[in-house]
């Protein structure tokens, strides 16, 4: 069986007493008198019991009929399924792949929805990407070999199961098939479908009241014609189209007796979570921040309740959970606070329920249930990313080392008995100091205006800075770039690609700042870029990460999105200008042919003195184009969005092109990608290219005339694929502006929402939600006094070129390295003959990966078989990866036949 950790909380403490700088120097990890500090700008102390587990984020649970057991469903870590005893408070069963499972369960999908209990409590049903996986459910409360049902693929759509239930009589299990927008009825013994109706778009939860079957449908109606419409796997879903948001969301009803299509009632937006109490129908309405009540008896919407507890902001704290006590508290889970709000419920849907107070969890509670006496949170995402360490190897030239990751991921329960309702108000002080909730909204300017500083105290505030730049890389650790800079908290055990891979971030962090302090939050690219594009990663992205069919980045799904809009959008909102360069676009068309030796070749030609319409051959010319109208209409389209078959330096010669014709836009979006790895060079290759690609935009920008009020930002989208001793999420990040604090260490806790807020500050946008709403802005990352002394990029030590096969046709790269000495080079052993027919299965296996297909997408590989290949890549296919008994080809790799997109 396996083991949990079980402790017991204290008293929530004092509020937080408040700091200029938001957190002060804080580090993630730390456990401060008022609780643990996360990396999404939050501390968490919750009340009661908590039992945590390292096997991966909790998506969706369900308690036993008898109250006993909570089987929670699960991702990221190899563990689908996790079975906890509620009575012993301790996790008893495991369910998946991972090393020490007590149940092998090969398919490691999960829906959206978490896992249903039959009447009885004799089965359980585990929703997974194309089919229903049924358990028998022994005495003890483990589970027996399951039967697999599955669903049929339609019209390419794969089914996509969320939530099941039984129907009163517990003969026919009724399933929402959220891929297909469609609820069937099967025969729960043999899985024969028995009938299907058709719903709203992406439908999530189900609910019996009665004989009538309630259905949330997340993506709202069926489009009409004339509607403005975007995609959400291949569902019209009705949008507006500058905000990039969905417009309707709406619960069918249906009669399990007739074949008729179901009514409908219009709700908030995103409605997920159903709860049932009489007559009474609860709906979260997620992404409009409130709860529907529909009278079953007439069928339509009596009474909404805010969930919008700080008057900062009304846009983002994403209800989900629902449950009620039999004293008639109405618990509301809020994802985005760490809370579980109270309200008392009069038991008449008409008569308005009134607010009590909030109650602090763990991170991102998703579910809430009261069993017997006690309350039961489920919190997706536990204490963060504290979990084992994880190893990290990128191949040649690069150390193998292991500590803190963001794949590191956790999950916990939180029990307890509810307070009274003066105990409850006191949690709820608790609530607003973890959330960092100030007593006022943002400040706006109004009457005088204030002297130009950089970052402005209001909002519309004039500032130094007229012009931003936002240059947005991939997946690196502040340890495995900026451990060996003495002068921040770093461990030079833990550098991969230190000074001689990335001499510009190097230089850079000496000339305008080092910050030793800042998060990315997201675990993965599909949130990264959420994180910085939104300053959230709504619900609806967060439970997608079980199977990540019906989209992994978001930019091409409208129901990623949140209501209020995208930073770019704020930006222009406030009557300023927007450009992107290849930022959260996701579609990208290239020549057959294209390849990486002839984009670099075509830079090194244009660099030499070549015709600059050389980057722009037919050849070679790409189209990068964004399914969201408002951020098309702002793209270089001939600026190649991700794809490791393309190197960031031939993006900023493009990019440069564009900014000596035309100058900056107020705010300026640029994606530089290489630093992801994966593509011809080997990793640190790579990341030195991203690293002078980074080194000439700087360049370019400090020697030209928008310098004296310009601001660079340089921001992975997340830290994922390094190790970090304080956290994985740490993450480096960089400043750079005549108004930059030259020469300073900064280790204030920051985190990307301060980033983007720091953002919208300067340019006068208002905050997208409360998560920006709440955050300081950047203060002390600027110098009142300017230095306008200008950047020159640094020379790369490493040949960019290193382990490219073929060669380009230009010639290898020869950089000069440290102090004119010769650069450090691969050795170019050819690879032995016996492992040649190894080396082209890899071959084959790279070109047909995500990332290197014709719409390259980021974070696409098998973990288990991408570590392979760099490390078979840098070794010449001629030593066994650390633990293995040979070389393998991709077809042998253990665990390898996994679909993920995790990493």
């Amino acid at each position: 069986m396996a083991a949990a950790v079980t402790l017991t909380i204290a008293g929530a403490g004092a509020a937080f007493a408040g700091d200029p700088l938001g957190w002060g120097t804080r580090t993630v990890g730390t456990t401060y008198a008022d609780g643990l500090q996360v990396s999404d700008n939050q501390v968490i102390k919750p009340i009661g019991t908590r039992v945590m587990t390292e096997y991966g984020k909790f998506m969706g649970s369900a308690v036993s009929p008898d109250g006993r057991y909570l089987a929670a469903s699960s991702a990221d870590k190899g563990v689908v399924l996790q079975l906890f005893d509620l009575d012993a408070h301790k996790l008893v069963y495991r369910v998946g792949v991972a090393a020490g499972v007590d149940q092998v369960l090969k398919d490691r999908s999960v829906g959206q929805e978490g896992p249903t209990y039959s009447p009885d409590g004799k089965f359980l049903w585990l929703s997974q990407a194309t089919a229903l996986t049924r358990f028998p459910v022994n005495a003890d409360g483990t589970l027996g070999t399951p039967a697999r049902f599955a669903l049929p693929t339609v019209d390419g759509k794969l089914p996509l199961p969320a939530k099941s239930t039984y129907s009163p009589d517990g003969k026919t299990l009724f399933v929402a098939v959220n891929g297909q927008n469609t609820v069937v009825a099967l025969d729960p013994a043999t899985g024969v479908v028995k009938q299907s109706w058709d719903v709203g778009i992406a439908p999530r939860q189900l609910q019996f009241v009665g004989n009538k079957l309630y259905v949330s449908n997340e993506g709202g109606r069926r489009a009409n014609q004339g509607d403005a419409t975007m995609d959400s796997y291949g569902a019209a879903v009705p949008s507006d189209t500058f905000l990039g948001t969905s417009t309707t969301g709406t619960v069918s009803v249906i009669d399990p007796t007739s074949s008729s299509a179901p009514d409908s009632i219009d709700v908030g937006l995103h409605p997920t979570n159903l709860y049932a109490a009489g007559t009474a129908l609860f709906v979260a309405n997620t992404n409009s921040d409130t709860v529907s009540v529909i009278d079953t008896k007439l069928d339509k919407v009596v009474q909404t309740i805010a969930t919008q507890p700080y008057a900062g902001s009304k846009i983002g704290y994403a209800p989900d959970g629902i449950a009620l006590t039999k004293d008639g508290h109405l618990l509301v889970a809020l994802g985005r606070a760490n809370a579980v709000a109270v309200y008392r419920y009069a038991g008449d849907p008409q008569e308005p329920v009134s607010f009590i107070g909030l109650l602090p969890t763990d991170y991102y509670p998703s579910e809430v249930a009261a069993v017997g006496s006690e309350i039961v949170v489920t919190n997706t995402r536990g204490i963060d990313a504290r979990g084992p360490a994880i190893t990290t190897d990128k191949g040649y030239g690069a150390p193998v080392v292991s500590g803190h990751d963001t794949h590191s991921t956790t999950a916990s329960l939180t029990t307890f008995e509810l307070p009274s309702e003066k105990e409850i108000s006191r949690y709820t002080a608790t609530v607003f100091a973890q959330n960092a909730w100030g007593g006022e909204a943002p400040k706006e300017a109004e009457g005088n205006r204030q002297a130009a500083v950089p970052v402005p105290a209001r909002i519309g505030d004039p500032s130094t800075i007229k012009h931003v730049f936002m240059i947005v890389k991939e997946n690196r650790t502040y340890d495995q770039i900026h451990g060996d800079d003495p002068r921040g908290n770093g461990d030079p055990s833990l550098v991969q690609f230190g000074k001689t891979v990335t001499p510009n971030l190097h230089a850079l962090a000496q000339k305008f700042g080092l910050y030793d302090n800042v998060y990315d939050i997201g675990t993965n690219s599909a949130e990264g870029h959420n994180w910085i594009m939104q300053g959230d990663n709504p619900e609806y992205t967060e439970t997608s990460a079980g199977e990540y069919v019906r989209s992994y980045d978001t930019e091409s799904d409208v129901l990623g999105h949140q209501r209020s809009g995208f930073l770019w959008t704020s930006i222009e909102s406030a009557g300023k200008t927007a450009k992107n360069y290849g930022e959260f676009a996701l579609e990208i068309t290239k020549p057959a042919g294209a390849t990486w030796q002839k984009y670099y070749c075509a830079t090194k030609a244009v660099q030499g003195g070549a015709d600059p319409n050389t980057l722009t051959d037919p050849s070679l010319k790409s189209d990068t184009t964004s399914k969201i109208p408002s951020l098309n209409a702002i793209t270089d389209h001939a600026y190649p969005k991700f794809d490791m078959d393309i190197p960031d330096i031939y993006r900023v010669q493009l990019w440069k092109q564009a900014f000596e014709k035309g100058g900056p836009a107020d705010f300026n979006m640029l994606w530089l990608s290489s630093d992801h790895t994966g593509g011809p060079p080997d990793a640190r290759a790579m990341v030195a290219d991203g690293d002078l690609a980074t080194g000439q935009i700087v360049d370019e920008i400090s020697h030209s005339k928008y310098w004296k009020d310009s601001a660079i930002f340089v921001v992975e989208d997340d830290s994922q694929d390094g190790a970090d001793h304080v956290d994985g999420h740490r993450a480096p990040i960089q400043v750079i502006s005549p108004w930059a604090a030259h020469g300073a260490v900064i280790n204030t806790y920051y985190s990307q929402i301060n980033l983007v807020r720091t953002i919208q500050q300067i340019l006068g946008a208002q905050p997208l939600n409360q998560k920006l709403a709440a955050a300081t802005p950047m203060y002390d990352a600027f110098q009142s006094k300017p230095d306008f002394t200008p950047f020159t990029a640094v020379p790369n030590q490493i040949s960019l070129t290193e382990h490219v096969t073929p060669a380009p046709t230009c010639g290898a790269d020869t950089p000069a390295g440290a102090n004119g000495t010769p650069a450090a080079q691969a050795a170019e052993t050819a690879v032995p003959a016996s492992r040649q027919k190894v080396a082209a299965q890899w071959a084959d296996w790279n070109k047909a990966q995500g990332y290197n297909l014709p719409n390259g997408q980021q974070d696409s590989a098998n973990p288990a078989l991408m570590n392979r290949y760099i490390w078979y890549q840098g070794h010449n296919f001629n030593l066994p990866y650390p633990g293995d008994a040979q070389v393998y080809a991709p077809s042998q790799v253990p665990g390898g036949t996994v679909a993920t997109s995790d990493r």
